[in-house]
């Protein structure tokens, strides 16, 4: 039995139209847009309805417009280049270090002060030029 071209330009029309709907989607993400059904629908040229039958594009549109709701802005970050919990962590072990390093020199240089400025005041007192006094 031949198969039924009718079929066939349908099955071909739905991958052409899922493929449209995950390169929008892939496109809005990546360059960091709001994503949300509207927004994908417009730029893959097809129905929110539709999208909505899909549940594979319908739970990535739901997560990463998830991920947008969460950062608080429409202009997320995309996917791609968002911070891994290992990356935040060693950026704040990076900055703590670097944080104890600047209270150690500012410790060190409060010293050297007091040394200089008790030195000044000794050389002061020594000639009798004591601003103290």
């Amino acid at each position: 039995m031949r198969p039924d071209p009718l079929a066939e330009a349908a099955a071909r029309r739905h991958e052409l139209t899922r493929s449209r709907a995950v390169q929008a989607l892939r496109e809005l993400d990546r360059s960091g847009a709001r994503v949300t059904f509207a927004d994908v629908a417009r730029a893959a040229g097809v129905s929110r309805s539709w999208l909505y039958t899909q549940p594979d594009i319908s739970g990535q549109i739901r997560r990463l417009r998830k991920t947008t709701d969460d950062t608080g802005c429409a202009g997320a970050i995309p996917a791609s280049q968002r911070a891994t919990d290992a990356s935040l962590r060693a950026r704040l072990t990076a900055a703590l270090d670097r944080n104890k390093q600047l209270a150690d020199d500012n410790a060190r240089l409060r010293r050297q002060l007091a040394r200089a400025l008790g030195d000044q005041r000794s050389a002061w007192t020594r000639s009798g030029n004591d601003p103290g006094s």
